[in-house]
């Protein structure tokens, strides 16, 4: 499509962010929707990127996603944040009001629950206790989805339990610290497991997870989608265990954003997997 004057203009920031899909996730709902607009990435230095974010209405921006390393200063330097995005400590999207100020949210934990209730909807989050694997900043957005979906317990087991323990502090009482060395007998009527690491990713070390303990119709999924089938994946699906991939939680979070910047809201399919995908 060409781009007219008028056209609406978004993006996401990182540093790198040559890596990113979302140009080619936001660039397939555009040319599907027919939008008179663009998604670009934005490559900024965390030296820059105070400056760069208040250049975003003066550029004609509608806002734009966040990425690594920025989720942490987005959240100080937006003019509000969602309640969301405070508790998890970060902020993702980012969305350029009428009068120039910025509004800041973290739809990371609305794709996690989108994406398991999407592709496996008879689970439900307060069937029983989770084990969520990892405590670095994606964990908290998801734990914070599932303690608000009803979750009775999350396990949070960490290489390093100090940041299990740092959840547990903040979170409460219906999070459980794990030691590293007891993972898997923490699966034990566990009715969801979930990695929010990176290990199991194309380039990483291997996710070693016995799942011997784990119940038959325990829920398994892994926020890695590269590859689309983790190992992890993998053996849950020889079990027999239900599975979701992580592909659909970077495919649903961005769908706030999309509807706040282009003013359509957009669908998760099929298509759009197959385009993010080939990117």
């Amino acid at each position: 499509m060409s781009l007219s004057g008028k056209a609406r203009l978004a993006g996401v920031a990182g540093w790198p962010v040559s890596h990113s899909r979302s140009p080619a996730l936001h660039g397939h709902w555009l040319r599907r929707y027919r939008i008179d607009g663009a998604y670009v990435p934005l490559p900024v230095a965390p030296e820059n990127f105070e400056r760069a974010l208040r250049a975003l209405p003066l550029l004609g921006f509608r806002g734009c996603n966040v990425t690594v390393p920025h989720k942490e200063a987005a959240l100080r330097l937006v003019d509000r944040a969602s309640e969301e995005a405070r508790r998890i400590g970060a902020v993702n999207t980012i969305v350029v009001e009428a009068d120039g100020t910025l509004t800041g949210s973290n739809t990371d934990g609305y794709g996690f629950l989108e994406n398991l209730t999407g592709a496996a909807p008879s689970w439900r989050a307060d069937r029983g206790p989770a084990v969520m694997i990892g405590a670095g900043g994606a964990a908290r957005a998801v734990l914070v989805a599932l303690l608000d979906a009803g979750a009775p317990e999350v396990r949070v087991t960490n290489r390093s339990r100090e940041k299990a323990e740092a959840l547990a502090d903040a979170f409460g009482d219906r999070v459980a610290v794990v030691d590293w060395s007891e993972r898997e007998a923490a699966l034990g009527q566990a009715a969801l497991v979930v990695n929010t690491t990176s290990l199991g990713m194309t380039g990483q070390p291997p996710l070693e997870l016995r799942l011997d303990d784990l119940p038959g119709d325990a829920l398994v999924t892994d926020i890695v989608y590269a590859p689309l089938e983790t190992a992890l994946l993998a053996e849950a699906r020889r079990r027999g265990n239900p599975v979701v991939d992580g592909l659909g939680m970077l495919l649903h979070q961005a769908r706030p954003g999309f509807e706040a910047w282009f003013g359509v809201p957009p669908t998760v399919d099929g298509a759009l997997r197959a385009a993010v995908l080939s990117a």
